[in-house]
Order: structure tokens, then sequence, then C-alpha cells
């Protein structure tokens, strides 16, 4: 039996109408076409999981890894829906997905790898301290007495302090203190502003705009500064639309070529 899957409007723009593919599901037992009903259904969210994947790009794991997990997020949510309740599984599939790509993270992505030499000094140091904490009390104990305690130099003392302090990483997806809505440490941190480019692009061009002559630098100015359409530009200046479309062309291609060859 074929199922057809119908689109709705949602929160989200690719996010299907199911709600009686689920309800079905719920009624149907284990078999074929409890299994194919199912797969239907997790066909038709993949491109949501994909989506929630794709936010937590460059945090040092392929997208294609992160896919996978979002999949396997969203067949748990599938199997553990409950329709009955009343609520829409994308609210529910949303959270359960996002929670599987952190779990991954979690557990793949943030073991802090120590060098053998290194994990030995921390060791020795810490053994040292715990015994010194016995005789010196009220202050920590110091580098110098650490290596005379463990039969250290003072400089491998310092690496094996740096490294009892470095031992555990602290997660982007850790909840920060103080946080009441699950505000992690990797929502604070900034990304690129795309308008960054427009920038460079501008500042570019700035030269040779100002080397065209006036009135081409006016045709340019009031069709992509002032928004005006090349009919307002050719009432405005006396002249036929198709003469402003062949001087912003000419103009462009011009100023492009000499902009190319600059950085060439």
């Amino acid at each position: 039996m074929s199922t057809r899957v119908s689109a709705k409007h949602h929160p989200h723009d690719d996010a299907p109408d199911t709600a009686e593919a689920f309800r079905r599901l719920a009624a149907l037992p284990p078999g074929p076409e409890h299994d194919r009903l199912r797969g239907t259904i997790v066909e038709a969210w993949l491109p949501m999981a994909d989506r929630l994947a794709g936010r937590f790009r460059s945090r040092g794991e392929s997208f294609e890894d992160l896919r996978q997990v979002a999949a396997l997020g969203l067949v748990k949510a599938v199997d553990r829906y409950d329709p009955e309740r009343g609520n829409a599984f994308e609210s529910y599939a949303v959270p359960t997905i996002t929670g599987e790509i952190k779990r991954h993270f979690r557990d793949h992505m943030w073991t802090l790898h120590v060098p053998r030499r290194v994990q030995d000094l921390r060791n020795r140091v810490r053994f040292a301290c715990q015994d010194l904490s016995q005789t010196v009390s009220g202050r920590r104990p110091t580098v110098a007495e650490i290596a005379s305690h463990a039969g250290m130099s003072e400089e491998d003392v310092l690496v094996g302090l740096e490294a009892l302090e470095s031992f555990t990483a602290l997660s982007l997806d850790a909840e920060l203190p103080g946080s009441e809505d699950g505000y992690s440490l990797g929502d604070a941190l900034g990304e690129a502003d795309p308008a960054l480019d427009t920038v460079v692009d501008r500042e570019a061009v700035k030269p040779r705009l100002a080397a065209l002559p006036e009135r081409e630098r006016a045709i340019l100015y009031m069709r992509f500064f002032g928004d005006m359409t090349q009919s307002r530009i050719a009432e405005q200046l006396g002249i036929s639309q198709m003469h402003v479309s062949r001087l912003i062309s000419r103009c462009c291609g011009r100023v492009r070529e000499q902009v190319m060859r600059d950085v060439a």
C-alpha cells in the first residue's frame, strides 16, 4: 500500500504533515507494513534532520557523519513518539535529534589526548601534592617543594601542573552557568559576517568607479545605490532606456576587468 505524505505549513518550511501517518503507524502491529510506513515517515523528515546537523558544521566533525547521527536521532524520535499525547512530532523530534548530535560530540569529539610523558609528569605531581598536603597547611605546595619531594626538575613540575589544570576540556555544548534555557558556550561564539565580503568588494571597486566619467558614475549610483529602474534613469537624464542599459553593462564590464587585472 503506497503512502502519501502531504505538505503543510509548519514553523520549519521543510516539515511535512505526517500526523495521519503516525496515527496509522501506532495502530499497526510489527511487520513489513509497519516497517514500510515507518521508513516513509523517516524519509519525509530527513531534510529537517539534515538542516539540524548543518547547525553543527565547522566543529571538527564531517558533515556526513553529523547527518548520520542526526538520522539516528530522527529514527529514535519516530520510534518513541506518541501521537496520542497531542504534541506535534516536530516539537519532539527537534530536541531529540539535537540531543543525539550533542551526545555524539561529548562522546567522540571532546576527548583530551595527552602525550604519555606528560601523563606521567601529571601523575607524579598529583601524588606529590597529595603527600605534601599532609605537611603543608593552609597553602599550596610550591614548585620547589614538589620538585624536591618527587625528585623532579622544576621545569617538569610546571609541565605536570599545567597538565593537571588542562586535563579536562570544556565542551562547547556545555550549558553556561546561570543559564536556564540550555544556552551553551558554542551559542555564544560569533560567526564570520557575510557582509565582510561586500566590504572587500566595495573597497576593490572604489578607485575604479572614481575614475569613470561623471555621467557614468551617476548612472551606476542611481541604479545600484538609489535602486532606480533603467527607465527612471533614462527619463531623468533625457536618454533612452536602451542607452542606459548599454552604459551600465559597459561600465560594469570595464570595472570588472580592471579589478581582476589588479588582483592578478
